[in-house]
């Protein structure tokens, strides 16, 4: 058996690949996405992947319904008790206790317990990088792409990624094992119909057996200690985002989908992870009011009530999605770029924000 090949490779140049002769036969209806040779120099990445057959499955309705902020009342402890929910039909916006809810994920979401180190691959990590991290991130965004899966599975499995490196180092070969892993576990959380094992190994070319990936799965689930129930970016975003609509007359796409789009870049990314999810929530909302309207300040008063966060506070975070969104950080890895080219979201990637923010615009808005 030929010795296993470490690292990674992505899908967009296979239609080429196969005329070179470079790709195998498939099965039909299934999408092969092997990882090869990984580099730690982004402008190396090519892709030796293989030809998708066979009809796609349907398309989620994933999008959920917003409505305009109606008004925000503060309580007595300081906290905002707010309207945003009060003329939703979706019952999950809870709007009976919403900033009970707000207030509980804030706390858990700091909890050391659910937190992976902000410096792993320095203190922990011996054979991993910053950047195999990234192209492994952005390969795992076309495997979740292929098979339909929810935001909030591609953001619990990064989740689970960073944890898990945390306290295991792992050779590089093993790198593309722990992603697919992570994502299934992931997807037997959040989805409907999970892919399963085999899916998953045929979808890295075979590369791992079953047994493998289902050590592999335990593993991490031990890590975790079976936490698995994380808040995340997404998990902010959307109340965020239904805030900043406030000032549109109405529900303003782009910036919806300008948010998940800022979301996910900052998945790439390592630096991003000593940011707590709502301050990145908070700064993608940020720098998307930014990038529409980049002539007005982009945090208002009923963002920093709601949220938590000053403009001074988000600053840092800003800059470094800022640098993403202009390809300054991480421009090789492009899965999430061509994915928000589609005209389901607008193509939203094509839309970059002015190269420089004003400093002012980190200074506390105008009451």
């Amino acid at each position: 058996m030929a010795e296993q090949e470490n690292c990674m490779r992505v899908t967009r140049w296979a239609k080429k690949r196969a005329a070179d002769g470079l790709i195998v036969e498939q099965q039909p209806g299934k999408k092969r996405v092997a990882l090869r040779e990984i580099k730690d120099f982004p402008n190396q990445i090519q892709n030796l992947g293989s030809k998708l057959h066979g009809p796609k499955k349907t398309k989620q309705q994933a999008k959920k319904k917003v409505k305009k902020i109606v008004k925000v009342e503060k309580g007595t402890n300081g906290v905002e008790k707010d309207g945003i929910d009060s003329k939703s039909d979706d019952p999950q916006m809870c709007s009976a206790y919403v900033s009970d809810i707000y207030e509980y994920l804030r706390q858990m979401e700091a909890q050391e317990k659910r937190r992976p180190l902000c410096d792993y691959l320095e203190k922990v990590q011996k054979d991993i990088t910053a950047n195999m991290r990234g192209i492994l991130v952005d390969w795992l965004v076309e495997v979740a792409e292929e098979y339909k899966l929810l935001s909030d599975t591609l953001y619990l499995t990064i989740d689970y990624i960073d944890r898990f490196l945390s306290k295991n180092p792992i050779p590089r070969q093993k790198l593309q094992l722990l992603g697919v892993s992570s994502m299934l576990i992931a997807s037997k959380y959040e989805e409907i119909s999970p892919p399963n094992v085999e899916d998953f190994r045929y979808i890295t070319d075979n590369t791992y057996t079953k047994q493998e990936v289902v050590k592999m799965e335990g593993d991490v689930l031990n890590a975790l200690k079976f936490e698995l129930g994380n808040p995340t970016i997404k998990t902010f975003l959307g109340k965020f985002t239904q805030i900043a609509q406030q000032d549109y007359k109405s529900e303003n796409l782009q910036l919806e989908f300008l948010g998940y789009y800022l979301a996910e870049l900052s998945l790439l990314d390592y630096s991003c992870i000593k940011f707590l999810p709502s301050m990145v929530a908070a700064a993608v909302v940020f720098l998307s009011r930014f990038t529409l309207k980049p002539e007005v300040h982009p945090w208002s008063q009923s963002l920093q009530d709601y949220t938590g966060y000053k403009p001074a506070d988000l600053k840092e975070c800003v800059s470094v999605i800022h640098d993403l969104q202009l390809s300054r950080r991480r421009g090789s890895l492009v899965a999430l770029r061509e994915k928000y080219k589609q005209p389901k979201f607008k193509s939203i990637s094509t839309l970059l924000s002015p190269i420089h923010i004003p400093d002012s615009y980190f200074e506390d808005p105008t009451m």
